[in-house]
């Protein structure tokens, strides 16, 4: 609706200061022509807003006009109280000021969406982590999240899966993402993007070097592309195992992230045939946890690779406690 769209360019403009009309048009999914005709629209209404045309050109309000949107919908009034992975805000330390501007945004509420969205915050409650996920280390947030909103370069300290000790990175940092209870930073190596866990960061030390990052890229692009890399990575290792199914829904809870596909199940086979899809074969010894009730059909190299692991750990137990009696 004309109504609902002339609202949020009035909120864009409110927050964001001066913004390029291809910028709203892209956001409002509408033409250029018709951001021009919504501009004119709130100038008509009383709005000082005005246009400027350039390179450096764009769309802004009059310096020091501020105006108390209270237009909220009920759907809209419910959904600000309806907050995904509430354990992120006190990571940011924010957890205090989450309280404060709800208890600010209730009191702007209209009367009559008041009552549903304080129902809504006690009836609705969304956990981001994941079950049985295991204790994660404690993270360290603080300066990842300085040299974001300071516009610096990192040095890092940073520890990849499988290596023993950390190695040190120069990056530019875009950002901060929470998927799934697990922090990351995304960022530049050298103009390439690169995802950093939060919980491997050994160290960080903010440079005084401004950041680098690359022309008209945002944090969403580049988690774009980065998330897409994990989750369609090429080439992966099609893995083909049997599963009793007095453990298939623990397997396939602790695999949801491997799944290639959801497995065919008869609800009375003994036996039950899943695939999963592994980025190289070190991966798969995870399936040791299931002992007997996981077999491997194929391919050949894991079975393989499990075999030495198991055979590994059996001479290692054996080696502690010594020659039997």
């Amino acid at each position: 609706m004309k109504s609902d769209r002339l609202l949020s360019i009035l909120l864009l403009l409110q927050t964001r200061g001066r913004v390029p009309a291809h910028e709203l048009a892209t956001r409002l999914e509408v033409s250029v022509r018709t951001i021009y005709r919504d501009i004119e629209a709130l100038s008509a209404s009383g709005v000082p807003v005005y246009a400027e045309r350039g390179r450096h050109g764009g769309i802004e309000l009059l310096a020091g006009f501020r105006t108390d949107v209270t237009g909220l919908t009920a759907d809209e009034s419910r959904a600000l109280f309806i907050l995904a992975a509430q354990g992120a805000h006190a990571a940011l330390g924010l957890d205090v000021a989450l309280g404060s501007a709800l208890r600010k945004v209730m009191a702007a509420l209209p009367a009559p969406h008041r009552p549903a969205a304080e129902v809504t915050s006690r009836r609705i409650l969304v956990d981001a982590t994941r079950w049985k996920g295991g204790p994660r280390p404690a993270v360290d947030l603080d300066t990842l999240q300085d040299a974001v909103f300071a516009d610096r370069r990192l040095r890092l300290r940073y520890r990849h899966s499988g290596d023993r000790e950390p190695r040190t990175y120069t990056v530019d940092p875009y950002g901060l993402v929470s998927k799934a209870g697990v922090w990351y930073l995304v960022a530049d190596r050298r103009a390439r993007p690169q995802l950093f866990r939060a919980d491997r960061v050994h160290s960080a030390k903010t440079l005084d070097d401004p950041v680098r990052r690359r022309p008209g890229v945002e944090l969403t692009d580049v988690w774009e592309v980065l998330r897409r890399q994990v989750e369609e990575r090429p080439g992966g290792l099609d893995v083909t195992v049997r599963v009793r199914r007095d453990r298939l829904d623990m397997f396939l809870r602790l695999n949801a992230s491997a799944l290639a596909e959801l497995p065919e199940d008869d609800g009375e086979s003994e036996w039950v045939t899943a695939r999963l899809s592994y980025g190289f074969v070190r991966e798969a010894r995870q399936l040791l946890a299931f002992s007997d009730r996981v077999e491997v059909l194929s391919p050949p190299e894991v079975r393989e690779e499990l075999r030495a692991a198991a055979a590994s750990v059996t001479d290692l137990y054996q080696r502690v406690s010594g020659p039997s009696d």
